[in-house]
């Protein structure tokens, strides 16, 4: 799953994408308010991490700016404003969470990951497709009761994969879910992963099938 954070406090705004990075999520670092409008209307993230005080735009107004758009992407707001006139204030313009700073970093992790099962119609941590399970909140997949060892990006690909089950994922889409902007990507590089995923999935977990011309899906055989 793919993050945007809206931070312009570099510091903590690494901090976070390294936490976050390290709980499988795919991170988006931005500065602008301007830029988060532009950026977030055409790409697919789970979840966006919105500071208010931005430089160039009040992070209340790139919020308002978003729903007016029809941007549904769940909204954790990050700020040092923590009065409860603040947090009503973020909450009825549209956001989906709110986080006064300072923060635990543990925290904010979990609520992101459950604003994006929120996002995607799947609250439960854990996923399933026939013998296949994919717990998010443990990072852990087990096929038959037995761990699988998966790298960072396979994990990324069959969490999306998993997600829907029985439905299309394009390959565009599985990319803008699973890579950030400064991901150096292989032309094959989702063919491979996968590829292994296959691999480790015989004989007795889920088929990914290839729909010529479109993507892939998870099913059971």
């Amino acid at each position: 799953m793919r993050v945007m954070i809206v931070e312009d406090d570099p510091r903590l705004a690494h901090g976070m994408e390294a936490l976050l990075n390290a709980a499988g999520f795919s991170v988006d670092i931005l500065s602008s308010g301007e830029e988060a409008l532009h950026i977030a209307e055409s790409v697919p993230y789970a979840a966006i991490i919105l500071d208010l005080g931005l430089p160039d735009l009040d992070g209340l107004e790139v919020l308002q700016q978003l729903r007016r758009r029809s941007v549904s992407t769940p909204i954790l707001i990050s700020t040092a404003r923590d009065s409860l006139a603040d947090r009503v204030d973020g909450l009825d313009k549209g956001a989906d969470d709110y986080l006064a700073k300072p923060f635990h970093l543990r925290e904010l992790e979990s609520r992101v990951r459950a604003l994006a099962r929120r996002g995607q119609g799947t609250p439960d941590p854990v996923l399933k497709v026939g013998s296949l399970t994919l717990d998010r909140s443990s990072r852990t997949v087990c096929l038959n009761e037995i761990t699988l060892e998966l790298r960072r990006r396979e994990l990324a690909v069959l969490e999306t994969l998993m997600g829907r089950p029985g439905k299309i994922v394009t390959k565009e889409r599985l990319a803008a879910e699973v890579f950030n902007f400064n991901d150096a990507v292989a032309p094959n590089a989702l063919e491979v992963y996968v590829a292994r995923l296959r691999r480790k999935l015989i004989p007795d977990g889920p088929v990914i099938r290839t729909v010529r011309g479109l993507g892939y899906m998870i099913e059971v055989k």
